[in-house]
């Protein structure tokens, strides 16, 4: 025997003193134990597609005026309130021009009230024949001319408290500030990003299939989504609303899928790499796209909690009619929405189990 194939069998064997370890160090199982069949993966044919989590709701905070920052009030990470204050630029000169306007708009009432006394005594004084008809109507013209300039004054000065709010930048709603590209001093300019709020609360998957892809979609099943970069306990998601946008890249011929995630995730952020696992309408056939994943009908699936590893080794503990379980090295291929694809070792219809650590009590 080669030394290579005597390497293979020495570790076989370590394996199974392992387990066999285990098993007499435990003591007996206390209960049924908790089985799943090996199924064939026709039972639910996916295909892999890789995104990114987004934010349903994110803005870009940009101010309509220019002026220089006098207030940074939040940082990257901070959770703000809707209506919380979040930048202040230098607003002085605006505050004056609006007050000056406020003045203009008082010095344009007297005018105007001044008209209307006016009018009032020509009136009168035209009712009695001491002033011709156009002495009067040229008094009424003062006087619509004095009210026109006054509504004029008043309205600037308006715009001018209005624009003087411009200058004090709040956020539109609770959220999560997610970068702050300026410092305190640097000259803000209409239209320049000064901040990106996303609300947390909302967060979706991103991904990108080929046109051939999505029209297979089944949109009226849940969605399992992996999120590699949680915690186990975290990492596998359900999304149970799929939306396909309604347009394709005419460069690469690939549509968006969008897939809202559960609300309430901790450790989820924008720009996070996810993976969609997307069921399909089945046509029987067996199919492959560039860039994405396809899961071949003939394969075998069991859960992922029922797969045993020690160093390059995978078993699982099949458990038979009298509900016995023995150790059964296998062969696994890659993870697919909880599940482990088995390539060889196992057959479909077989019972194995899902605590193999129990399994292993079993006498």
């Amino acid at each position: 025997m080669s030394s290579r194939g005597m390497s293979l069998n020495f570790r076989v064997v370590a394996l199974l003193g392992v387990l066999g370890l285990c098993s007499c160090s435990l003591a007996a199982a206390g209960g049924p134990l908790a089985t799943a069949l090996a199924r064939n993966a026709v039972d639910a044919p996916l295909r892999a597609a890789e995104g990114v989590v987004e934010a349903v709701r994110q803005t870009v905070i940009a101010p309509q005026v220019s002026g220089a920052i006098v207030q940074l009030l939040v940082k990257p990470g901070d959770a703000v309130k809707a209506g919380q204050v979040l930048v202040r630029i230098d607003a002085r000169a605006a505050e004056r021009g609006a007050v000056a306007s406020a003045a203009e708009a008082q010095a344009a009432r007297a005018t105007w009230d001044i008209a209307q006394k006016d009018y009032e005594r020509q009136r009168q004084l035209q009712a009695r024949q001491f002033i011709s008809q156009s002495a009067l109507d040229r008094a009424e013209a003062q006087l619509k001319s004095a009210r026109a300039q006054t509504e004029a004054q008043l309205a600037q000065a308006a715009v001018g408290r209005t624009q003087s709010g411009y200058f004090t930048l709040t956020a539109p709603y609770s959220g999560v500030v997610a970068e702050v590209p300026v410092t305190q001093g640097d000259m803000a300019l209409p239209g320049r990003a000064l901040m990106t709020l996303y609300d947390p609360a909302a967060l979706r998957v991103t991904a990108t299939v080929p046109q051939s892809v999505a029209t297979r979609l089944r949109r009226d099943q849940p969605v399992k989504l992996e999120l590699p970069g949680l915690l186990e306990a975290h990492r596998w998601q359900t999304s149970r609303s799929v939306t396909v946008l309604p347009t394709a890249d005419t460069t690469t011929h690939t549509m968006q899928v969008r897939l809202d995630l559960p609300v309430g995730l901790t450790g989820v952020t924008p720009g996070m790499f996810a993976r969609a696992w997307l069921p399909e309408a089945d046509d029987g056939a067996e199919r492959s796209q560039s860039g994405v994943l396809s899961l071949a009908h003939r394969r075998i699936l069991v859960p992922a909690s029922a797969v045993f590893r020690r160093a390059e080794f995978s078993a699982v503990y099949v458990v038979d009619a009298q509900g016995r379980p023995s150790l059964r090295l296998v062969r696994t291929g890659r993870a697919l929405g909880g599940d482990i694809e088995v390539l060889s070792g196992l057959a479909v219809g077989e019972r194995v189990a899902l605590e193999p650590l129990a399994a292993a009590q079993v006498r």
